[in-house]
């Protein structure tokens, strides 16, 4: 949808947020893979408007460095000890002023009242996670198309408790103003329809009423509400947008109301990904961040979250029990019951089950990370496989390679990493220590057990397991009357060199009726069938 640009939009993010009960301020807490600022900036700038500007005071300092981390073009407004919305879009306001100034001035015009912000003005709350740009985009050409002096953004609930009603004339319906519930009387409370804390104000009508509002009111602050029955009365028009779906203005206070929108953002999420050809088996265990990006005919099994900047390509399985942060999955490739960080799974490869993935790791197509593999820092190549029991860490491994199960790359010496190289065709024993810094060339092999310490060329086999020792009737010399003994002695013909002591007989018998089937010891009693 095309709609005007705004001279600037002005995010409401002073607030502390006593009922979250929580060290962190109310904005910063997030759903879906954002905080709730960083939803409400991503819905502003959408928008294209000339100037966006947060509002700042609980932890000024935290708010004020997350929305310059998503937006360095943020104008940041601080608002003083004068309590309520009014003063917060006032401070905001002198900030966008000043910005315009500024900046006429730096195009060499004159710096008086034309360099003022002129033209729409878009406020919102930062902690309505759900609303949208195409909402906000609606209100904005229906501000226009009318000519109006302010234009909110109301909708209908059940339980319009706490919320400021939406006054309207009799028989024409008109906007008169907003009262909040504390200053509301009984009539009025019985109002259901609610001011949703989104206004579009023409900057004059804005700056205008703004130094004429008071705190005359049950909560001794200066409301933004009282704005538009100032427009009104000075004649200017003053409507309404109302939204059919309440959830989209809903305001988030406490932990119950985040965990109540997370999951219905998450439900909306999932459900446009399903219209868009992608398999959700299970819905109610599937989480799937805002920024995630999915292709067609991907299958997201139970227990599955994607989170971050994760991309899935075209017919890859994910699930069930993984999850994925900043991941991209290509095309067929299949993550079972895993965990993954900042990695890169190739086309047709397969991950898990079980398998942690840290930073840096990227395996290469057609690939394997088997189970109860930890990699990190490691580019597996093309067809090359670590099936099972390893670490992988501050590696090279190049294409068409098998890692042997339990081996370990030691990349740390207590103070440095080092990095291992093993080319392609390698073929690493079972049970390997790979000493870094060190490299295994093309087509090499390295025996079961080794410890390899130094460089392995293309074609050698590396080994240095020590040759091994068998020392014949050391049992029945050293552990005599035990079990084992007598198993030995047993399988040796040598049945009297090791007679059991009373208690290791008993023992025997003990270990020998456990490892006895119960059907077993039932078929050995004797039958008393047809007495």
């Amino acid at each position: 949808m095309t709609h005007a640009r705004p001279a600037a939009v002005v995010v409401l993010a002073a607030g502390e947020g006593t009922r979250m009960r929580s060290a962190t301020p109310k904005v910063l807490h997030p759903l879906a893979g954002r905080t709730m600022l960083g939803h409400a900036l991503a819905a502003a700038r959408a928008l294209d408007p000339e100037r966006l500007a947060v509002v700042v005071r609980h932890e000024r300092d935290r708010v004020a460095a997350h929305a310059l981390e998503l937006d360095p073009r943020v104008l940041v407004a601080d608002q003083d000890d004068v309590p309520g919305t009014g003063r917060a879009v006032q401070c905001a306001l002198g900030v966008l002023d000043a910005a315009a100034h500024a900046a006429a001035v730096h195009e060499g015009h004159d710096g008086h009242d034309a360099d003022q912000v002129e033209g729409a003005v878009v406020v919102l709350a930062g902690d309505i996670p759900l609303l949208d740009a195409g909402t906000l985009a609606e209100l904005l050409e229906a501000h226009a198309a009318d000519g109006n002096a302010v234009t909110v953004l109301t909708t209908e609930v059940e339980d319009p408790t706490g919320y400021g009603r939406i006054l309207r004339e009799p028989g024409t319906g008109e906007v008169l103003g907003v009262v909040e519930h504390k200053d509301a009387d009984d009539e009025q409370r019985a109002v259901r329809e609610i001011n949703s804390s989104v206004y579009v104000f023409d900057a004059a009508v804005l700056r205008g009423a703004l130094g004429r509002l008071g705190r005359d009111n049950a909560q001794g602050e200066v409301y933004l509400t009282d704005v538009l029955a100032i427009a009104r009365s000075d004649g200017g028009a003053v409507r309404a947008l109302r939204v059919d779906d309440p959830v989209l203005v809903e305001g988030v206070n406490d932990r119950a109301q985040l965990a109540t929108l997370g999951a219905e953002l998450n439900r909306r999420i999932l459900a446009e990904w399903m219209a868009a050809g992608v398999t959700v088996v299970d819905p109610a265990t599937t989480w799937v961040d805002v920024d995630v990006e999915l292709e067609q005919d991907v299958t997201l099994l139970p227990g599955t979250q994607l989170h971050g900047t994760t991309r899935v390509a075209r017919g890859a399985v994910v699930g069930p029990d993984t999850t994925l942060t900043d991941v991209v999955v290509e095309e067929g490739a299949q993550v079972v019951r895993s965990h993954a960080t900042q990695a890169r799974i190739g086309a047709g490869a397969v991950v898990g089950p079980f398998s942690f993935l840290r930073p840096g790791t990227s395996l290469g197509a057609d690939g394997k990370i088997g189970a109860f593999v930890e990699t990190k820092n490691a580019t597996i190549g093309d067809h090359s496989k670590v099936p099972h029991l390893s670490y992988v860490g501050d590696a090279t491994i190049g294409e068409h390679t098998n890692i042997g199960a339990a081996t370990i790359f030691v990349n740390y010496d207590g103070v440095t990493k080092h990095h291992t190289t093993v080319g392609d065709h390698v073929r690493i024993g079972s049970d390997n220590a790979l000493v870094a810094p060190l490299t295994i060339g093309d087509g090499a092999y390295t025996g079961a057990g080794s410890v390899i310490r130094r460089d392995v060329h293309p074609g050698a086999l590396g080994i240095n397991t020590a040759p091994q020792r068998t020392i014949d009737r050391w049992v029945l010399r050293r552990r005599p009357g035990t079990p084992s003994a007598v198993a030995a002695a047993a399988a040796l013909g040598d049945e009297d060199d090791a007679p059991l002591s009373p208690q290791a007989r008993a023992e025997l018998a003990r270990a020998l009726a456990a490892q006895t089937p119960p059907d077993r010891r039932q078929s050995d009693a004797p039958s008393t069938e047809g007495r």
